[in-house]
C-alpha cells in the first residue's frame, strides 16, 4: 500500500473502543471503523461470489474413474457452506479481513488429475488428509517457521507478485486480454480481446468500471471499489435488456425469474479418508498428497503475506498477527473442503478487494461470511454481478499492491533476483506457489554463488529442496513408473 494510501486510511492516533465488539476485533486500534469493515466485507464477497458459480462447473464437468459426476445444486450448497463458515471462524480466530473459499486450480487438479483415477468420494478424501497433514505441521510450528524464515524483501516481493497476479486475474476473467489459441502459430501468449482487438458491451462495462474505480479511487472517495461493482452490475443488467449479447461468461447480469433457491446439502460428509490407497496405489497416493500440499501450503503463505502488507498489518519485523491461528484455520478449511465435497477450501487473494475498502480486522469476515450464507438460499440474486462489473477491483487492488515494490533493494542482486522471478513468475504462471518456488530456488543459489550460503535459513533450503522436486515432480514421476 501506498504511503498516501495509509496516510488516508488511517487516522493519525488511535481512537479508543467504542464497545466490546471493537474491543475484540481492535477495529479501532487498527484504524478502521465498523463501516469500513462492512464495506469491505461485501467488496470480498462480490469479488470472488463467482466461485458460487464457478466450483460447480469445474468439478461438475469431470467424471471419475467410475463415471459418476457430482450434482451441480449439491456443489453450489457445498461450495457457499464451506466459504461461509470457514470465512466467519478466520475472522473471529484470526482476526484478519482474509475471506476463504474452495481454491482454484486446486479444484482442477481434483477434477481432472484425482478423480480420473478413483472415486469422487476417495478423491475428497486425500484433500481432507491434505488438511489434516497442514494442520500437523501448524501444530509443529513448522509452517509458521517457514513464514517467519523468508526475508523481508522476499516477503514484499510476493506481495507485489500478488499483485500484479491478481490485475491479471481482472484482465482475463473480463475478456480484456485472452489467451490465443496454440493452432494460432504465434509466439504471443495472450493478446487483446477475443480477436487482437476490443469488441462487445460486456468489455466496455469492465472498461468503464477500471475508469470508474481508479478515478473515485484518485479523489479518494470512500467505497470507491463497492461503488463501481454496484454501479457496473446496474449497468450490465441494463445492457443486458437492450442489447443482443452473445455471452458474458459465467454470469449473465439480468434479473433470475426465481429470488429463492433451496439448498441440497446431500454431498456433505461423503469421503473416503484411506479409500484411495487400495485403488491407485501408495507411490500414486503420496506424490498426489505431496502436490496439494505443497500448492496449498505456499498459495496460503503468499495470501496471507499479501493481504496483511497491504492492509499494513505486518509487524516491524514482517509478521503477520495471530499466524498460527490463521494458518491452523486454513488448514482446517481444506478439511472442511474435503469433508464437504467441494474440494480444498483456502484463503482467497480477492479479500485484497475488502482491504481496498479499509477492511483491517477479521469483522469484515463477519460480512463476507453472513453474504456466503445467505447464497445458500438466494444465489439466483447474489450470482447476478458479472465478472466484467467485478473484475475492474482486481485491478485497482493489484495497483495498491504494485507500490509496494519500491521498498525492495535493486541494487542488491542477490535480493533483486529473487525478488524479481517471484513477481514475474506469479501471473506467468497464473500460480502464486510457482512464484514463491522461483524465488525461494533463486534466492539460495544466488546466495550460494556469492558465498554466503550460511546465511540462509535451513528451512529455505529445505523449502527449495522441496520446490526442486515440485517443478520436476513429471519425470520424478516418470522414474517411479507412476505414469
Amino acid at each position: 500500500m501506498s504511503e498516501t494510501q495509509q496516510k488516508a486510511d488511517r487516522p493519525t492516533r488511535e481512537r479508543p473502543a467504542v464497545n466490546s465488539l471493537d474491543r475484540y476485533f481492535r477495529i479501532s486500534e487498527r484504524g478502521s471503523t465498523f463501516a469500513r469493515e462492512i464495506r469491505g466485507g461485501t467488496a470480498t464477497f462480490f469479488t470472488m461470489a463467482y466461485i458460487l458459480v464457478l466450483n460447480p462447473i469445474i468439478l461438475g464437468s469431470a467424471e471419475d474413474k467410475f463415471g459418476h459426476r457430482l450434482d451441480s445444486v449439491q456443489l453450489t450448497t457445498a461450495t457457499a457452506l464451506v466459504a461461509a463458515v470457514m470465512t466467519v471462524v478466520m475472522g473471529v480466530g484470526g482476526n484478519l479481513p482474509l475471506a476463504l473459499a474452495a481454491g482454484l486450480g486446486l479444484n482442477a487438479v481434483v477434477a481432472f488429475q484425482i478423480a480420473p483415477l478413483m472415486s469422487w468420494d476417495d478423491a475428497m478424501g486425500l484433500i481432507v488428509l491434505e488438511g489434516l497433514l497442514i494442520c500437523v505441521l501448524v501444530a509443529t510450528g513448522l509452517r509458521e517457521a517457514v513464514m517467519h524464515a523468508i526475508p523481508q524483501p522476499l516477503k514484499q516481493a510476493i506481495s507485489v507478485g500478488i499483485g500484479l497476479f491478481i490485475a491479471f486475474i481482472g484482465f482475463v476473467d473480463a475478456g480484456f486480454v485472452s489467451r490465443i489459441p496454440d493452432a494460432a502459430h504465434t509466439t504471443v501468449p495472450v493478446q487483446l480481446g477475443g480477436t487482437g482487438t476490443l469488441g462487445g458491451w460486456p468489455v466496455l462495462v469492465f472498461c468503464l468500471g477500471v475508469l470508474l474505480t481508479v478515478g473515485l479511487l484518485a479523489r479518494k472517495v470512500k467505497g470507491a471499489i463497492l461503488i463501481s461493482i454496484v454501479a457496473m452490475t446496474l449497468l450490465a443488467i441494463v445492457i443486458d435488456s437492450l442489447a443482443d449479447i452473445k455471452s458474458w461468461g459465467l454470469t449473465t447480469p439480468s434479473w433470475p425469474q426465481d429470488v429463492v433457491g433451496a439448498p441440497d446439502f446431500g454431498l456433505i460428509g461423503h469421503f473416503s479418508l484411506f479409500g484411495a490407497f487400495g485403488r491407485t496405489g501408495v507411490v500414486t497416493v503420496v506424490l498426489l498428497v505431496f502436490t496439494l500440499l505443497l500448492s496449498d501450503f505456499f498459495d496460503t503463505m503468499g495470501t496471507v503475506v499479501g493481504i496483511s502488507a497491504e492492509a499494513g498489518l505486518l509487524n516491524d519485523k514482517g509478521e503477520v498477527p495471530n499466524l498460527g491461528r490463521v494458518l491452523l484455520i486454513d488448514g482446517a478449511a481444506a478439511v472442511a473442503g474435503g469433508a464437504a465435497s467441494s474440494s480444498s477450501a483456502t484463503s482467497y487473494i480477492e479479500s485484497a478487494a475488502g482491504v481496498g475498502e479499509g477492511a483491517r480486522t477479521g469483522f469484515s469476515n463477519l460480512v463476507t461470511g453472513a453474504l456466503f450464507a445467505l447464497a445458500l438460499f438466494l444465489t439466483p440474486v447474489l450470482t447476478i454481478v458479472p465478472l466484467q462489473a467485478a473484475a475492474p477491483a482486481l485491478v485497482a487492488v493489484g495497483f495498491l499492491m504494485m507500490t509496494q515494490v519500491k521498498n525492495i533493494d535493486w541494487d542488491r542482486y542477490e535480493i533483486a533476483i529473487p525478488a524479481f522471478l517471484t513477481i514475474a513468475v506469479m501471473p506467468f504462471t497464473y500460480s502464486i506457489t510457482n512464484g514463491i518456488g522461483a524465488g525461494f530456488v533463486a534466492y539460495v543459489v544466488v546466495k550460494t554463488v556469492l558465498g554466503k550460503a550460511k546465511e540462509v535459513h535451513w528451512l529455505l533450503w529445505g523449502a527449495s529442496a522441496l520446490f526442486l522436486v515440485y517443478f520436476a515432480i513429471d519425470p520424478i514421476e516418470q522414474i517411479l513408473g507412476v505414469k
